[in-house]
């Protein structure tokens, strides 16, 4: 970390951080991490030893450098000017960090679809020239609803079905395809059996939020004119740095002081940044009923605004200081902050393991399995309990839902105690005047309430968020938005073929149903409103 500046100003909360540093010290911690040694966590070694595969990602994945070059040579030599990045979680959230953050002329343009909504879909779909558009397919699990089904829609476009009434005639489809999965997946023998142009196996001893750094990362990265060399170099610097260890202890310690809402201030230009660490720290440490709460993309306001469950991370660039007064202002009202000083934005790679080794050092600490997901799987299950109610009678199950005022949401946050939360969890499209209107309902209910708040795309955020949602100590207020597609759009069955028994509107519906419920039987504080196709209009009916 030569060129980046780690400053702490943590008033009362320095003695216990300093104390805990003491003891990971004593107790050879850090070294014992780096040894994959699975009783830093926990006793058992399930789902530790096998996810550990991250912390040597800068030596590992060297030798991968020279043919994922040759790779983005090949496309480009070619002709693909864009990327359309199928994934969800830990599988997009990186290429999308590496689009907004380092994508400009040198590289391909790369858009994520990490979304059943299909007006979002349609968007890309008109966008794209679809001649000369790449397509990864990127998941672990090779399964993944979310990114199947997206493949299954894109692969008849490219085949040009119905046009084509059989995808056998139209063999060059699958050369427009590149799957990331792990070995043996689901995904690796239908790239095989659909002829892609290209597969890339990761690692399967690496967990979604900790593969950046892995070709899930790698590869979208290179595609938008990343030098890929040198982020793993950065990454190399900072891997045994011992601000790791520091951050680990603070995220910790303050969250058991109940200042469990770490804040994320960042430059414009690092904004995405956020996005891939809200993952890695609530789907980390959100469950056994502890948690950490990241905070991205709040607007900064007073410190009179902020209750004292907060905490404040500053990751900045040198010639972003615009903030710099709101920083010191929440300092000298006695707020715990973190200033970060990156040099530039390939110092992001030395961020990458450090947050990392940071949340995982935080999870020992809370004594925590940070590896695991074990809630995810709740919603997923009651999805596929709505979509197979609609495959059998032709409809989904009607959701309670309430009429859209701002009575209604006001009798809802009455509910608020002090350390509380609210996550607003829109399963709508997401557009600019809509990413406009959600803030600023946000904006409004912090500075009301004095509560930390949370914005999500439905089912983005599932793959997130979601798994903190239903595993945290129950701090959350749940507003969950719903709205009708302007059109919708068959999921092909099979690729290549024409039939369709599901839209992508009736799977985006199951999955908000689905989640909602398992909100409910989380025994979580859940409100549901129904915005129909007038999604803006209802949220400033809200504010």
């Amino acid at each position: 970390m030569n060129n980046v500046t780690f400053i702490t100003e943590l008033g009362p909360y320095k003695t216990a951080v300093d104390q805990t540093l003491v003891s990971l010290q004593q107790n050879h911690i850090i070294e014992r991490i780096w040894q994959q040694d699975h009783t830093v966590w926990r006793p058992d070694p399930a789902e530790i030893t096998n996810r550990l595969g991250w912390l040597h990602l800068p030596e590992t994945m060297q030798p991968t450098l020279a043919p994922i070059n040759a790779f983005v040579d090949a496309v480009r030599g070619d002709g693909f000017t864009h990327v359309l990045l199928l994934g969800m979680g830990g599988s997009s959230l990186a290429p999308e960090l590496f689009a907004k953050t380092f994508g400009g002329e040198d590289g391909l343009q790369l858009a994520i679809i990490d979304t059943t909504d299909p007006d979002t879909v349609l968007t890309y779909t008109h966008q794209f020239p679809l001649d000369k558009t790449l397509f990864i397919v990127a998941t672990k699990s090779g399964g993944t609803v979310e990114t199947i089904s997206a493949f299954k829609y894109f692969y008849n476009l490219v085949a040009r079905l119905p046009e084509v009434k059989d995808a056998g005639q139209h063999k060059e489809a699958g050369r427009q395809f590149v799957a990331i999965t792990d070995p043996g997946s689901g995904l690796q023998n239908m790239a095989e059996r659909f002829g892609f142009r290209a597969t890339f196996l990761n690692d399967p001893n690496i967990g979604g939020r900790y593969s950046v750094l892995s070709h899930f990362g790698l590869v979208p990265a290179a595609l938008v004119g990343v030098d890929i060399a040198q982020l793993l170099a950065r990454a190399a610097e900072t891997a045994r740095a011992p601000q790791a260890a520091k951050l680990g202890a603070i995220m910790a310690e303050l969250a058991k002081a109940g200042r469990d809402k770490l804040t994320l201030v960042t430059s414009p230009q690092l904004a995405s940044f956020g996005d891939w660490v809200e993952q890695l720290i609530a789907e980390s440490t959100g469950k056994e009923e502890k948690g950490i709460l990241p905070v991205v993309g709040e607007p900064l306001g007073g410190p009179e605004v902020y209750g004292n469950d907060r905490f404040f991370v500053y990751l900045h660039l040198p010639q972003n200081t615009e903030t710099l007064p709101q920083v010191r202002a929440l300092e000298k009202a006695g707020h715990p902050v973190v200033d970060i000083k990156l040099h530039d934005i390939y110092d992001l790679g030395g961020q990458f393991m450090l947050w990392e080794m940071a949340t995982a050092v935080a999870g020992h600490i809370l004594n925590i399995q940070p590896f695991d997901q074990p809630n995810v799987e709740a919603a997923k299950v009651l999805a596929r309990e709505m979509v197979a109610a609609y495959q059998e009678s032709g409809q989904l199950p009607q959701g309670q839902s309430v009429a859209v005022t701002a009575a209604n949401l006001h009798n809802f946050l009455a509910q608020i105690h002090p350390g509380d939360y609210v996550s607003l969890q829109a399963y709508v499209p997401p557009t600019p005047e809509t990413d406009a209107a959600l803030q600023a309902l946000r904006t409004l209910i912090r500075d009301r309430y004095k509560v930390a708040t949370t914005v999500g795309y439905g089912p983005r955020f599932l793959h997130s968020t979601g798994q903190l949602h239903k595993g945290d100590a129950g701090h959350g207020l749940f507003v969950q938005f719903t709205s009708d597609p302007m059109t919708d759009i068959p999921i092909p069955d099979e690729a290549g073929q024409l039939g369709s028994s599901m839209t992508f509107g009736v799977l985006k519906m199951a999955q908000a149903l689905g989640d909602g419920q398992a909100l409910v039987e989380a025994n979580r504080r859940f409100i549901r409103f129904h915005l129909e196709q007038n999604v803006v209009e209802g949220l400033r009916r809200l504010l």
